[in-house]
């Protein structure tokens, strides 16, 4: 019988998502509800490096990639066992003619990766890789997604970690953190819940033109990018909207791919 696994997009907050406890309690569940994977391959928004790398086999350090909290914020620990098997076999089903993959041994799972991990699965049991993005292209990233699809037949939980919405303009912690969203943000949750639903990856490659708001909700694109690797990893299935709502005015919806 076939351990195939759904693909997941998150939003993975900023560190003080471990604050927010009804966030951390529907990452919990979504962990729980989740069939177990063997091994989780991880694409953030907070790694962008071509041709594709992959991170640490070896055990590297999290990596802090963030400025200015308190201090405990840089205590948090995630030792997730080293995936190099998993890593063997990314290498191999994206490599292209020309094209290699690298390695960085040096670059441990940044806070797009660990932070989320850590709620879903505390006990930090399961190994992890984390592999950078290569462009910030809609279409290369679907592609990309296509050739990790085999991954998921092998127990392998294909995570894309971003935000749905983020312009760190709307962000106001002196807010309440589910205080109304700006319009903007708003719209575009709108429009990408309804697109996923109904499965039009179409509008979705092209959602600089056809979202309402597009620019407004990402001024940069990379918290969006992780998406398309899940889309293609999907096949362009089906999804279900697994976490909605707004976090200091920026959207936290989050999906499961069949």
């Amino acid at each position: 019988m076939s351990d195939r696994l759904p693909v997941v997009y998150l939003s993975h907050g900023a560190p003080p998502l471990a604050d927010d406890e009804r966030w951390t309690g529907e990452l919990a569940q979504w962990g729980q509800d989740l069939p177990r994977p063997k091994r989780v391959l991880i694409v953030s928004a907070h790694w962008e490096a071509a041709p594709v790398t992959l991170s640490s086999t070896t055990g590297a350090p999290l990596l802090y990639d963030f400025w200015g909290f308190p201090q405990h914020y840089y205590e948090v620990t995630y030792d997730a066992p080293t995936a190099g098997d998993l890593a063997d076999e990314v290498a191999g089903l994206v490599r292209q003619p020309g094209v290699p993959v690298e390695r960085d041994e040096t670059r441990g799972l940044d806070h797009g990766a660990y932070v989320p991990l850590k709620e879903m699965y505390p006990d930090a049991d399961i190994p992890v890789l984390q592999m950078s993005m290569p462009t910030l292209d809609p279409q290369e990233l679907f592609a990309l997604g296509q050739r990790l699809a085999p991954l998921r037949d092998d127990g392998t939980l294909i995570v894309g970690s971003g935000f749905t919405t983020h312009n760190l303009r709307w962000f106001n912690p002196g807010a309440p953190a589910d205080a109304a969203p700006p319009t903007p943000s708003s719209e575009f949750d709108a429009w990408a819940a309804e697109s996923m639903a109904s499965g039009d990856v179409d509008g979705l490659m092209d959602f600089l033109h056809r979202a309402p708001a597009a620019h407004e909700a990402h001024p940069r694109t990379e918290h969006w990018a992780p998406l398309y690797v899940a889309l293609g990893a999907a096949g362009g299935a089906a999804s279900t909207s697994v976490i909605d709502g707004f976090w200091y005015g920026l959207s936290k919806r989050s999906w499961q791919l069949a």
